[in-house]
């Protein structure tokens, strides 16, 4: 399945900040389609499109190699039009700059990339994925293939 929606990239790539398809190896499965922004630790990261904000986890400050990380990392999740949801995760504890309910617009600061959670071998950096649900629980999702608008 495709996007629906166009997306923005959720951080300003630079020569400090580098996009990643495959390293990860969560990357399979429903999240065959994340991708990874390998950034420093408390870069900026932005909205990739107009939203709700449904979710926020930004209490923990634990991150490993190790797949044992996989639940400890703090994320930001925004609802879309079309059924869609972006989520953003490894932000920094307390990294976020927003809260649920909030209305967000494309390119606003939501909050500071971290290493928090399951960051493998790629150090701090952003997890991106669009993502739609198929069934009731929190983890009953696919993710889709990104549309970008850059």
């Amino acid at each position: 399945m495709i996007c629906k929606n166009k997306y923005s990239y959720p951080i300003n790539v630079t020569n400090k900040a580098r996009v990643s398809y495959k390293e990860s190896p969560a990357h399979k499965g429903r999240l065959q389609h994340a991708v990874d922004f390998i950034c420093p630790e408390g870069t900026p990261i932005k909205a990739a499109l107009d939203g709700l904000v449904v979710e926020v986890k930004q209490d923990s400050n634990l991150g490993g190699q190790t797949e044992d990380f996989d639940m400890m990392g703090n994320y930001i999740e925004i609802k879309h039009p079309n059924g869609e949801y972006s989520i953003y995760e490894h932000i920094m504890q307390n990294g976020s700059t927003v809260k649920v309910g909030d209305n967000v617009k494309v390119g606003q600061n939501i909050g500071c990339s971290g290493k928090t959670g399951w960051i493998a071998h790629l150090g701090p950096h952003l997890h991106f994925d669009v993502h739609a649900y198929n069934g009731r629980g929190p983890e009953d999702y696919e993710s889709i293939k990104i549309l970008w608008k850059n």
